[in-house]
């Protein structure tokens, strides 16, 4: 567990991370780092670390919350793909132990970069197919897609107003 949990103080209105939309048991907010344009989160207003702790009601409202914002960012962007996705652990690629589920427009040809590597066997997903993940660039490629609060605002407000009414 990390002390300050870095979600727990989005949850407390942290500016580095854009609130899209607020419910009972979830925040769904834009990522700070921006490897897909309209990258996403659904993050649970309690803190539990991975899906094995959480209630069912908070199940329920992650997934309400990740098809509306999946709606809104085919609204926004018409995106090729949704990409859904959710580390359990650190030995599954979880970097903050506070559970949130990604919810991800993908492009062709985009950057990703750290991200999934099964990304890596899709043609045009931004390497050639195959090709091993090198890490030796992800701490500049992190700096690369940091987007800046005004940034940050815009894409919020693009995808807050494509909410499904």
């Amino acid at each position: 567990m990390r002390d300050p949990c870095d979600l727990c103080e989005t949850a407390a209105r942290d500016d580095r991370w854009a609130i899209i939309e607020e419910g009972e048991h979830t925040l769904t907010v834009i990522n700070p780092w921006q490897f897909e344009v309209g990258q996403c989160c659904v993050i649970t207003r309690r803190h539990v670390a991975t899906l094995l702790d959480l209630s069912r009601p908070e199940c329920e409202a992650i997934l309400v919350a990740a098809k509306r914002v999946a709606e809104a960012l085919v609204s926004a962007y018409d995106p090729l793909g949704i990409l859904t996705f959710q580390n359990n652990g650190v030995y599954s690629g979880q970097e903050t132990p506070h559970f949130h589920f990604h919810v991800v427009p993908r492009q062709k040809g985009s950057d990703w970069g750290i991200g999934p590597p099964q990304l890596a066997t899709f043609e045009s997903a931004g390497r050639p197919r195959g090709t091993l993940h090198d890490a030796s660039d992800d701490a500049r490629r992190r700096e690369r897609v940091r987007a800046s609060a005004t940034q940050l605002a815009e894409t919020a407000e693009r995808i807050r107003s494509s909410l499904p009414k």
